[in-house]
């Protein structure tokens, strides 16, 4: 699932988009720019494509007017990539990256006062990849972080959304009849 947050500085925001996996929790996809345009998401979703290779994936987004242009659809379809779309005004299809945000702004946002841009890029990107994805443990993940869940070794880094794992057990069910 994809979205898209900000972070506040003394010199203007910068806004942080996101692909998080749902079933290992781990984001696998983030962009940091100081405008929100498509261009940011587009940047995001090419950090999957290079890293994950998701053809096959769901990707399922908000109705965010980053996520609606030609290009975002050429690039999903590009990557093998399903786009689905949430209901309107609703969060809790989306509860998960909601949830990554709600953690950042806790963990990181709530405590800091950036006077640059760059210097919120750095803390951002440092809480994500540093202690996100490394070390913050997860309940949903027998409280192993997403580098060390056992759910990140079980699947390959392509499922991207709970839907996808669910068409993974159907398709390895099929292969084992």
């Amino acid at each position: 699932m994809a979205d898209i947050t900000y972070a506040p500085t003394w010199a203007g925001f910068i806004y942080l988009a996101v692909v998080l996996d749902a079933w290992s929790r781990r984001i696998v996809g983030r962009s940091i720019s100081t405008s929100l345009e498509t261009t940011e998401v587009l940047d995001a979703l090419n950090t999957v494509a290079e890293q994950c290779k998701p053809a096959g994936a769901i990707l399922h987004l908000v109705h965010g007017c980053q996520y609606t242009p030609l290009a975002f659809g050429k690039r999903c379809k590009e990557t093998g990539i399903c786009p689905s779309l949430g209901s309107v005004r609703d969060a809790y299809d989306n509860a998960m990256c909601e949830s990554f945000f709600a953690t950042l702004a806790h963990e990181l946002l709530k405590h800091r006062r950036f006077k640059t841009q760059a210097e919120a890029r750095v803390a951002v990107l440092t809480f994500v990849e540093g202690l996100y994805n490394l070390r913050r443990r997860h309940s949903a993940l027998d409280y192993n972080s997403p580098i060390a869940s056992p759910a990140l070794c079980a699947l390959p880094c392509s499922m991207v959304s709970a839907w996808c794992f669910i068409s993974w057990l159907n398709n390895q069910a099929t292969l084992q009849q």
